[in-house]
């Protein structure tokens, strides 16, 4: 999703795609995540960055918008499953990222589900969208490496990673998957779900001091003896589950790990 995560996107990050983009064409269309900024700040945008119209926008919830993007910078991108696209928003070449749900390379759409919470650029960007805005993204790029994940999976998240779990429907392992998450708000979160074709996925509410992840943890080690793990979300719920899937003698070529959030840091991803 996409996700609560942020990170700032600077010039070094968009090297690698300078040859070959076309500068985008002028345009009269709403642009709620560009940049009010200096010329130099806008011409590095505009060169570096690809043009990307809001083709849908969906409420799910108070906190969760289902975004359809389309456009010709979208076609012909070598895109997996897991890889991430970053878009401008706030100041400078600030952006954040989302795990894309799908991609469609040939008619050039992609579908995000953003998770707005807080007062954040992010979520100020999401719940200010409107269809037929303009957005300017980067990528896509490498984020959640799994291409040597075998089934059965468990993956394990929270809000922000609703994006990937929804990714896996149309994947190879769609139908060995099972979806474990740790939520604020079940009653918000689990229509949420259901709308992206997660219905069956496991939700467990946070309690204090995390005290919630004694039941992850059982759960998931009850299921340790053949499944690969693909924890996502909060950095520190990834760092204890982790611990007792080690300590449970799973290997760690059986995890696969990406934390998309911490509290009080930006740029985990």
């Amino acid at each position: 999703m996409d996700s609560l995560s942020s990170g700032l996107a600077c010039p070094q990050d968009f090297s690698d795609r300078r040859k070959g983009l076309t500068a985008p064409h002028r345009t009269q269309m709403h642009e709620p995540s560009k940049p009010q900024q200096g010329p130099v700040a806008r011409m590095l945008l505009q060169w570096l960055m690809r043009p990307a119209s809001i083709a849908a926008v969906e409420t799910l919830s108070p906190h969760f918008r289902s975004i359809v993007l389309e456009g010709d910078a979208l076609k012909g991108l070598a895109w997996t499953m897991g890889q991430k696209i970053q878009i401008a928003m706030g100041s400078g070449l600030s952006a954040r990222t989302y795990t894309p749900m799908s991609w469609d390379t040939e008619k050039g759409r992609t579908k995000l589900l953003a998770f707005a919470h807080g007062d954040g650029p992010g979520s100020r960007w999401a719940s200010g969208l409107r269809e037929g805005d303009l957005c300017w993204f980067f990528g896509p790029r490498r984020s959640l490496d799994l291409s040597a994940a075998k089934a059965p999976i468990i993956l394990f998240g929270d809000e922000t990673s609703f994006g990937i779990a929804s990714a896996f429907r149309g994947s190879r392992l769609a139908d060995d998957t099972t979806y474990m998450f740790e939520v604020s708000d079940a009653a918000e979160t689990n229509p949420v779900l259901a709308a992206i074709g997660l219905g069956r996925a496991t939700s467990i509410v946070r309690s204090a001091e995390d005290a919630h992840l004694a039941a992850v943890e059982a759960e998931l080690l009850r299921l340790a003896a053949s499944a690969h793990f693909v924890l996502t979300g909060k950095a520190s719920s990834i760092q204890r589950i982790g611990r007792a899937l080690r300590a449970a003698n799973v290997a760690r070529s059986r995890m696969s790990a990406k934390a998309y959030w911490a509290p009080g840091k930006t740029g985990l991803d």
